[in-house]
């Protein structure tokens, strides 16, 4: 007997333009949320930081690289954890056709699946939310800040 497999739900906002100008928070997770990005070291200090992995410092230079690919796209913020990855991306709206925030990750997760050499990196999708004022966008900005000293009480943390 054929097992079914789940019916996956679209989290995207319906009927909304992924490409057009505006603030967008992502989340992308390493598949299976292996720690395979770093560790975070400090635990109890000022400022706890993740220490990337060679897979992390891969990872790190195509999000910093992202907005040579695609000219209207900036990267705001963003933190790299041991096994997942936050940013804020900007899409400028001066170039037309803007690309799509699908585009954008999915050119991400390619190219450091590339260079890591890993098959099947990263976990499958990437969560959004588009920032709509400014009290979302520093309340995001300081989530992301903040990260590393919540890391043990993260969703993301696996003992």
């Amino acid at each position: 007997m054929q097992k079914e497999l789940p019916v996956r739900k679209n989290i995207r906002l319906k009927n909304y333009d992924y490409s057009q100008p505006g603030y967008y928070f992502i989340t992308i997770c390493v598949k299976d949320r292996y720690e395979m990005l770093g560790r975070v070291v400090g635990a109890g200090s000022t400022r706890p930081y993740c220490e990337l992995s060679d897979n992390g410092k891969k990872g790190k230079n195509t999000i910093i690289t992202l907005c040579d690919k695609y000219i209207d796209v900036k990267i705001d913020k963003y933190v790299i954890m041991p096994n997942h990855v936050h940013f804020i991306i900007v899409i400028g709206g001066r170039v037309d056709p803007a690309p799509t925030v699908a585009q954008i990750i999915g050119y991400l997760k390619y190219y450091t699946t590339k260079e890591i050499g890993i098959s099947g990196f990263w976990q499958r999708s990437y969560h959004d939310h588009i920032i709509r004022n400014k009290t979302d966008y520093q309340r995001i900005w300081q989530y992301i800040d903040e990260n590393p000293a919540r890391w043990t009480n993260d969703c993301y943390f696996i003992e």
